[in-house]
């Protein structure tokens, strides 16, 4: 996707998930960093993952539809083909080298072909379903009616109030209005248009 990969993964065992999430997440940081001249965190947040039998074939098969369909859904792609998929190793029965059909997928037909024509229908029924609307944590509401109480804040020796801190700026201000009181409050000396030199 855009900003995000899907993975069908078996580990031999669930508790090799964490590793191999560990890995991929580092290899792949460390591949795009290098590509793009670039360090730091690549991945913003942690991976999600939910879990099930590889004998539950329903949720298998909405799985793996799901993610060859989502490029589409999302207006990536026009259709389900994919430069970043593995659709084709399922309809035109491909080897990436990497894929391993899944048994739900094998148990569409009796043979590949059949399997493969039936994916694809499959996959042609899929209609995405409408994202819910983002709804509000439990406390923002409350957050938002909350008035600070308290004393005023004080100011202490030594603490200089600047001219930027007295005068609040308004969307009706002029833009010259707001460089000007800018530049006095941080004391710049450049000329700007229509303000002439200042002095702190």
């Amino acid at each position: 996707m855009s900003n995000h990969v899907h993975y069908l993964l078996e580990p031999a065992q669930g508790s090799d998930l964490p590793k191999i999430m560990h890995w991929l997440n580092w290899y792949t940081a460390m591949c795009f960093n290098r590509m793009l001249n670039r360090t730091g965190h690549f991945w913003e947040k942690r991976y999600h993952s939910s879990g099930f039998a590889n004998t539950d074939t329903k949720r298998g098969l909405n799985t793996l539809r799901y993610i060859h369909a989502n490029p589409k859904a999302a207006g990536i792609q026009q259709g389900f083909f994919y430069d970043f998929s593995n659709y084709g190793v399922h309809d035109r029965l491909g080897n990436d080298g990497i894929t391993q059909w899944h048994p739900a997928f094998l148990q569409l037909g009796r043979t590949l072909d059949e399997c493969a024509a039936k994916y694809r229908g499959f996959c042609k029924k899929y209609r995405p379903k409408p994202k819910p609307e983002k709804k509000n944590h439990w406390g923002s509401r409350l957050l938002a009616g909350m008035q600070i109480k308290g004393k005023p804040k004080k100011s202490f020796p030594g603490q200089m109030t600047l001219p930027w801190d007295k005068q609040k700026v308004t969307e009706s201000m002029e833009v010259e209005e707001v460089a000007r009181i800018f530049i006095e409050a941080n004391c710049y000396h450049p000329p700007v248009p229509g303000i002439g030199f200042l002095q702190c």
